[in-house]
């Protein structure tokens, strides 16, 4: 596959008559032409070193190349030795896998001319951008096949879980615990669920390598799922998720701003994965719309949402809590001022200090606004059965908004 790739650098560079340079989404160099009448600074440090420096990748950053779906110009840096030269962003089905970089010659004043000749080497472009995604560990057949036998065993069927019982990452590495790796903001993909899979799918790789408890990983449109073996501490988790925001934003050319991972109980028997599984997507979901929980979410600290996801139901499940008193209060909370400071109040163990601190209010403002909801109810909203409803009731509105995965 490298040699293939050369070759299509080589001609590409033959048909421009410019010298190219392919890189990785880390900054690594893939390969480069040999037909270069001349180079600047910057191409010459990066074909010795293999590696973009730290400088240069922060001038091309801010030119936009890490969310382009399209020829981007960066202008010359005299300060970094760099003549002008033009970024084509490398895309398969939305999914970005690398960069070619085409440098201007020393005489020329602007990119135009490298514009204009582009459209003659769309193919070669094409093919280039082909083989860099099949040359992703995470896009080869035998991982797909993989994966596709690890979710569905992460769906209960007895035969992928039996096959993946077998596998020498799994054996003797027990007890295990299931983790879903969710984007809080952008569980829902994109147009194209297939680039929305491969993108995900690649983020999980990426983000595990190098970390020995995280044993496979596997994407879906949504998220991703990890089976880690199981520990107290949550460090690994932690470098994984860091990681795995990293990865996703490089690769949906994007921001991500809250990724989530759910983790469940351990389990020490493979036919408790799907189970797994269940509580770690619950507890990724729960965090999703509470996001008091955190981002490193063990499914026992879900509180009632754990009760709420137990009671099964379709899409439409918990739409409506039912009780009349958040109707109620709904009816008359038309600036959001009652019910966000209720349910901060029961959160909180009932302590108007940390509720007004927590909202930026004086005490008093506090203490008018649980006022007028004792006004409106006819009940103290702090004690017994009234509390009880309603704040299972708010957690209820919660969880009617959770992702769908």
């Amino acid at each position: 596959m490298q040699q293939d790739v050369e070759e299509l650098v080589e001609q590409v560079a033959q048909k421009l008559g410019r010298g190219l340079s392919l890189e990785d989404l880390d900054g690594l160099l893939l390969a480069y032409s040999s037909n270069q009448s001349h180079a600047d600074q910057v191409r010459v440090n990066f074909l010795l070193s293999k590696r973009v420096p730290a400088d240069v990748s922060a001038w091309q950053l801010s030119h936009g190349i890490a969310t382009a779906v399209r020829p981007v110009v960066l202008p010359a840096n005299a300060e970094l030795g760099m003549l002008g030269r033009v970024c084509v962003p490398l895309m398969v089905r939305g999914f970005r896998v690398g960069y070619l970089w085409v440098q201007q010659d020393s005489a020329e004043e602007n990119p135009a001319a490298i514009l204009s000749q582009l459209p003659e080497v769309t193919r070669e472009i094409e093919l280039l951008s082909g083989l860099l995604l099949d040359s992703n560990t995470a896009e080869s057949e035998f991982r797909r096949s993989r994966e596709r036998e690890f979710l569905a065993a992460c769906a209960g069927e007895a035969n992928a879980v039996a096959a993946v019982a077998g596998w020498k990452e799994i054996q003797g590495k027990g007890p295990w615990q299931m983790v879903t790796v969710l984007d809080a903001d952008g569980w829902a993909g994109g147009p194209d669920p297939i680039a929305s899979t491969l993108i995900h799918r690649s983020a999980a790789l990426q983000a595990t390598v190098g970390v020995d408890m995280a044993l496979f990983s596997a994407g879906t449109e949504t998220h991703s799922v990890v089976l880690f073996s199981e520990s107290v501490g949550r460090a690994n988790h932690a470098q994984v998720l860091v990681h795995y925001q990293l990865e996703l934003a490089k690769r949906s050319g994007r921001p991500v701003h809250r990724i989530i991972l759910g983790i469940s109980e351990g389990f020490a028997r493979p036919r408790e994965l799907a189970e797994a599984y269940r509580q770690s997507r619950q507890a990724a979901q729960a965090a999703a719309v509470d996001p008091q929980l955190g981002e490193l979410v063990d499914c026992r600290a879900t509180g009632v949402y754990q009760l709420l996801a137990s009671a099964g139901g379709g899409a439409g499940a918990w739409t409506d809590t039912g009780s009349v008193y958040v109707r109620m209060l709904e009816d008359h909370d038309r600036n959001h001022e009652l019910l966000p400071v209720l349910e901060l109040i029961y959160d909180n163990d009932g302590s108007i200090q940390d509720v007004a601190t927590k909202l930026h209010l004086h005490r008093s403002s506090v203490y008018n606004r649980l006022g007028r909801i004792r006004q409106l109810l006819g009940v103290d909203p702090l004690k017994g059965m009234p509390r009880l409803e309603l704040h299972a009731a708010l957690k209820m509105r919660r969880w009617a908004a959770r992702p769908r995965i």
